[in-house]
């Protein structure tokens, strides 16, 4: 008979969902010892703050209902998979407020489709992770629930916006979780605590659930600490959906079973990115290192220019700011959430209401996208900068179907400090200056660990592909997270 103390001591070895699966398989293990070896880790790691609510006694039901099915041979593909996710996700009977104290007491009235996806294939949702207010920050420090700790470093952020959802895989608090991307809220994250996270083709998965900053450009994506984890968590949420009428309807393939990589590729590097004033010495040498270590297994890597690389990034504000301007205009204090009770008419309500329940950079991008919205500036910005994400579009979508893959670094730096950039927007914004670029193009990309740099904090590579492509960027993933250094 194997002890509760055996089942633990099993689980600290996991590294990965075929492990569980196999521990499992065995009766090593059960769906609530795994669940509750998350519970202690989560309670021991409290202080990182990347749980803002712990599904404890749900989680043990499921985890209690999931154990009985696998004794009667009837448990889905993830039974003995543990979910955290972003607190932008709807999930029916629990609270979701994007973080802000604008939707302080909301309840999910139904499930966002890629969790209904994983809960009906037998995964457990243990929880709700810390974001920057509505998915706007790099940092994790734009939170009504306090910043997100690095437990790496814990004087140093785990970027954002999906810094809980990154720290979740990172200090094993979960097997897996959610995150969104809408310019590298999961791929940034995902580099600066040297796990993995790739964001999707834009319409891969249904937003039907999602708390919208600028739908154009969000997507759910995944964190993981292993590629084949990754993917079939991937495969099972994506997929057409009749309650977003944005999600595509091409067939999705098995990714986790196409992992297999074994041809010659055609691999572009952007000189604009590899040779940045702005990056980071150690993140340029680990990149260089991996492109020469490719040349040598005998694959094209070719240097192309990307002069389009400084307009990406203003596109990518203008754009996205205007449709947070649009979207966040529901948030009123009328129908639910916050309510100001300081109010002496209608019109000061919705003021006061607003203003005290966004936060301070949520309000400067609802601002601004209302400023390139007015009848005075829209074509001067919104319509132009439009007409550029088209430029952007066309010059990636040509670059990926004469080379299979682009790679350049995931940030400009490693993790930097609490506070480092708070007075300073701009530099707060230039940390997305790599990842913006597929989040407009509408591509799908990963991050992946490329090494440590001197203090021993992670360094992210990202790698594109062309739309739909996510079986093939998997496949090149894995293959590269056995070449990066220190792995």
């Amino acid at each position: 008979m194997t002890t509760k103390k055996q089942k633990n001591n099993t689980l600290e070895k996991f590294l990965s969902f075929d492990e569980i699966k196999k521990s499992l398989e065995k009766k090593e293990t059960d769906c609530k010892a795994i669940v509750t070896y998350y519970l202690n880790n989560i309670e021991t790691k409290a202080h990182l703050n990347a749980f803002v609510e712990v599904y404890g006694s749900s989680a043990l039901e499921q985890a209690a209902a999931i154990d009985e099915k696998i004794a009667a041979g009837k448990a889905g593909k993830l039974a003995g998979m543990v979910v955290g996710i972003k607190d932008v996700l709807c999930y029916q009977g629990h609270t979701a407020n994007a973080s802000s104290k604008i939707l302080e007491g909301f309840e999910s009235q139904f499930t966002a489709t890629a969790i209904q996806r994983l809960i009906e294939q037998d995964a457990i949702i243990i929880g709700r992770l810390n974001c920057d207010e509505f998915g706007m920050g790099s940092s994790n420090e734009n939170s009504v629930h306090g910043p997100v700790k690095n437990a790496l470093d814990e004087s140093r952020v785990p970027g954002g916006s999906s810094g809980g959802s990154a720290v979740a895989v990172q200090a094993n608090l979960c097997t897996v979780s959610l995150g969104t991307d809408t310019g590298g809220s999961v791929r940034q994250p995902a580099a600066f605590t040297g796990v993995i996270g790739i964001k999707p083709t834009y319409s891969r998965v249904s937003r039907y659930g999602l708390i919208a900053y600028a739908s154009s450009f969000d997507t759910i994506g995944v964190f993981s600490k292993n590629i084949k984890d990754n993917a079939l968590v991937l495969e099972t949420m994506a997929g057409s959906d009749d309650y977003d009428s944005t999600s595509s309807r091409k067939a999705v393939p098995e990714y986790s079973n196409l992992l297999h990589f074994n041809k010659p590729a055609k691999i572009a590097y952007l000189k604009e990115t590899v040779h940045s004033d702005a990056l980071q010495p150690e993140i340029k040498e680990h990149t260089l290192q991996i492109l020469k270590k490719l040349a040598e297994e005998g694959h094209q890597v070719e240097e192309v220019a990307f002069p389009l690389l400084d307009y990406v990034l203003p596109t990518y504000y203008i754009l996205t700011t205007a449709e947070a301007s649009s979207n966040l205009s529901r948030f009123d204090g009328v129908k639910y959430g916050y309510r100001t009770p300081n109010a002496h008419n209608l019109e000061s309500m919705y003021k006061l209401t607003r203003s005290e329940g966004f936060g301070e950079e949520v309000k400067r991008r609802i601002m601004l996208g209302t400023f390139v919205l007015s009848a005075s500036y829209y074509d001067a910005y919104f319509t132009k900068a439009q007409k550029v994400r088209r430029l952007i579009k066309e010059f990636t979508e040509d670059l990926l179907t004469k080379f299979d893959y682009i790679v350049l670094p995931t940030t400009p730096s490693t993790a930097f400090k609490f506070g480092e950039h708070s007075n300073d927007p701009v530099a707060m914004y230039l940390e997305d200056l790599f990842t913006v670029q597929a989040s407009v193009s509408g591509v799908p990309a990963v991050s992946i660990p490329n090494g440590t740099d001197k203090k021993g904090l992670p360094i992210g590579l990202q790698i594109m592909a062309n739309s739909f492509k996510e079986a093939e960027l998997y496949a090149f993933a894995n293959y590269l997270t056995e070449a990066a250094p220190n792995n």
